[in-house]
């Protein structure tokens, strides 16, 4: 059975594509874009966990990637 992470994110609007590529190439999936409650859009996406953990990595770069979007040090 394949079990899955996930992660959301914060989109500029002027620079959705690239978040959205940047995902992409590390394996996520695009799931779905809402209206966040601040008015802004933010992105869910998904990818399968491997058996190993190795995808921690990805949960790495998720936390740095937040850091930058609400402005503190990456």
């Amino acid at each position: 059975m394949t079990t899955w992470e996930y992660l959301t994110t914060p989109l500029l609007i002027h620079n959705t594509a690239a978040i959205l590529n940047n995902w992409g190439k590390q394996g996520w999936e695009l799931v779905q874009v809402i209206t966040g409650p601040e008015g802004g859009l933010v992105a869910y996406f998904k990818r399968p966990t491997s058996a190993d953990g190795s995808n921690s990595a990805g949960l790495a770069a998720a936390e740095q990637a937040a850091r930058q979007f609400d402005g503190g040090a990456a």
